[in-house]
């Protein structure tokens, strides 16, 4: 990288740079990345398929399909805004629920799952029209998960029953199947020291989010 450097070229292509390091140097070494450029103004274009590592050093992020340019922006906009299926599953985890559009005006879109027994509320518009198929792009960790059954006529809200739950110290996962089938993953911060989770296998729960939760997309 020094040697790279001597020369104070215009552009810096790194090919995967980091991908023989362990965890904890890739880690530092990304932030060291981060100084060197913001210090040398020098542009870096970097290759990756680690996702966490181009979120975490990239200014903006272009998302590749099978050679064709899908999404260029920021990793926050990539990330919660992303302008595809493709794009949505391919960066980070995403709960992608296929929908039907049963309401739409300028204050928001109403939504009725396919294959699970509840209905969305989402405050984004859609150029769909009233019975298209859509699909509703929700991360994990914007879902609340709490122990309990569902009330009739609640929007944004799904009775589950827990299946599977990956503990990953500094977060949990929780899978929960809802209707037929259907798995819907919910991140929760584990911010006590409890050893004993109030929520565990085959319990049946409730998942929640808030209407700006998630993104309707169309294709």
């Amino acid at each position: 990288l020094a040697r790279s450097l001597a020369k104070k070229p215009k552009v810096l292509l790194l090919d995967e740079p980091l991908g023989a390091l362990d965890r904890k140097l890739r880690e530092e070494t990304q932030f060291e990345l981060m100084n060197i450029q913001e210090e040398l103004k020098t542009t870096f274009l970097i290759v990756t398929h680690d996702q966490e590592e181009a979120m975490t050093v990239a200014d903006r992020i272009a998302v590749m399909d099978h050679g064709q340019l899908v999404q260029v922006a920021t990793p926050a906009e990539i990330y919660e805004t992303p302008n595809s299926k493709f794009v949505a599953d391919f960066i980070g985890d995403v709960n992608l629920i296929e929908a039907k559009v049963v309401e739409t005006d300028e204050n928001g879109t109403r939504l009725q799952a396919v294959a699970q027994d509840f209905q969305i509320d989402s405050a984004q518009t859609t150029d769909a029209n009233v019975g298209d198929t859509v699909w509703y792009a929700m991360r994990p960790e914007k879902i609340r998960i709490q122990p309990g059954e569902i009330k009739d006529g609640q929007v944004n809200t799904a009775g589950a029953m827990v299946w599977d739950i990956a503990y990953l110290g500094d977060v949990s996962i929780f899978h929960s199947r809802v209707g037929r089938a259907e798995t819907i993953r919910a991140t929760v911060a584990n911010i006590t020291r409890l050893v004993e989770r109030p929520i565990t296998w085959d319990d049946k729960v409730v998942l929640s989010w808030e209407r700006d939760a998630g993104v309707i997309l169309t294709s």
